[in-house]
């Protein structure tokens, strides 16, 4: 039987609360942790993802996911993206706060709803879809907590490669908007993440810090008709850490075959042959 219990958190510097959970077998043996981390457009119970939670848990790991505070959840909401002025003001070095936040509750007895004796804190892993694929690279380049990685479908660069006049228009109105395809809703993204990036480059330059400052084994998966993120971008992550692993899954989207809402009792099966590769992935780490 599995168990699965949230925490909340609440953002030192931005006062915003936000959400995580733990899924586990309570066996009494110390398992390794995972800690997931979703894209842009996503958040925690998104399509498949609690199914992830369940395999990685019965595959014997601690499977942790968090709602990044600036997602557009609210805490106690309707579980969609719902308040776009908090997506709007959302940033890197935010969601890196998140994700360390919700490293340091692990780490810290009783801060997390998971008994010590459940985990292995000596193996904790990192594992981020798209934009979060990018987070959990850089996450792991500054802290040492974290053991092995894993991308999926991941970004390569921080800074989009938008055309020089979108820019200057954006800067000049203030935000720019993104459709949701999937709700119809415009999101806005205030010039301030632009300001972000460019005030904390040298945390937020992906290419830097996989070359320079990564030293965690890393395993690269991507699927090659990715729509959404290019598998260009494998490529060139695997070209500045020659030595990760490089997993290309054959006609797997961006989303491994997953949908929101998810409403089969099993995970699709790119999704679940990347879940299996990353689980033996990190079991070799142990």
């Amino acid at each position: 039987m599995l168990t699965h219990a949230s925490f909340l958190l609440t953002g030192p510097a931005h006062g915003r609360a936000f959400e995580a959970d733990a899924t586990y077998r309570p066996d009494g043996q110390a398992k390794p942790v995972l800690l997931f981390v979703h894209g842009f457009k996503g958040f925690k119970d998104w399509g498949h993802f609690p199914l992830l939670a369940d395999f990685f848990a019965e595959q014997g790991f601690v499977f942790v996911k968090l709602n990044l505070s600036h997602n557009g959840i609210v805490v106690g909401g309707t579980g969609d993206l719902e308040d776009l002025d908090a997506f709007g003001r959302n940033n890197f070095s935010i969601e890196l706060d998140d994700i360390g936040q919700v490293i340091d509750a692990l780490f810290t007895p009783g801060s997390a709803p998971v008994p010590a004796t459940e985990m292995d804190l000596t193996c904790f892993f990192l594992a981020g879809h798209s934009r979060g694929g990018g987070l959990v690279l850089l996450k792991a380049a500054e802290d040492p907590r974290v053991k092995a990685v894993a991308t999926w479908a991941a970004i390569a660069e921080v800074h989009p490669q938008w055309p020089q006049p979108l820019f200057e228009e954006w800067q000049r109105t203030g935000v720019l908007y993104v459709p949701n395809t999937r709700t119809g809703q415009q999101l806005p993204l205030h010039y301030q993440i632009v300001e972000d990036y460019q005030t904390n480059r040298a945390r937020l330059d992906i290419p830097h810090n996989v070359r320079r400052k990564l030293r965690q084994p890393l395993l690269i998966v991507h699927g090659d008709q990715d729509e959404t993120v290019a598998v260009d971008a494998a490529h060139a992550l695997y070209r500045l850490r020659p030595q990760a692993e490089l997993l290309l899954v054959p006609d797997a989207t961006h989303m491994f075959g997953g949908a929101h809402p998810w409403p089969e009792t099993e995970l699709p099966a790119s999704a679940r042959h990347i879940a299996e590769a990353t689980a033996a992935f990190f079991k070799r780490q142990r």
